[in-house]
């Protein structure tokens, strides 16, 4: 049973950093890919970060250079640092799994990141 929880999610002024954090459960790390989107109010579902299996890392344009994806399977966490945080950053922030083979995903049920003055 696969589940996703994220955390750390709140009010920032612009300029500002974030840490959120993915809680994930009955996953083995090194099946999965792992990542975050996130969707903006009247806007569609973005892919913003990836981390795979083995580590590596992809980055969106959009926040490649102030967002970090990390992953700890000690701790069964997936984490995003983002930094010099803009106002188009606000959105609610999704973490995401998907197995290696076949596919499956799962998805938390997010948390909000408002960036604002």
């Amino acid at each position: 049973q696969v589940q996703l929880m994220e955390s750390g999610g709140g009010l920032v002024q612009p300029g500002e950093s974030l840490r959120l954090s993915c809680a994930v459960t009955g996953v083995a790390f090194d099946t999965y890919d792992m990542g975050w989107y996130r969707q903006a109010p009247g806007k569609q579902r973005e892919w913003i970060a990836r981390i795979w299996y083995n580590g590596m890392t992809f980055y969106a344009d959009s926040v490649k250079g102030r967002f970090t994806i990390s992953k700890d399977s000690a701790n069964g966490t997936m984490d995003l640092q983002l930094n010099s945080l803009k106002p188009e950053d606000t959105a609610v922030y999704y973490c995401h799994t998907q197995h290696r083979i076949g596919g499956v995903e799962h998805w938390g049920k997010g948390t909000l990141v408002t960036v604002s003055s």
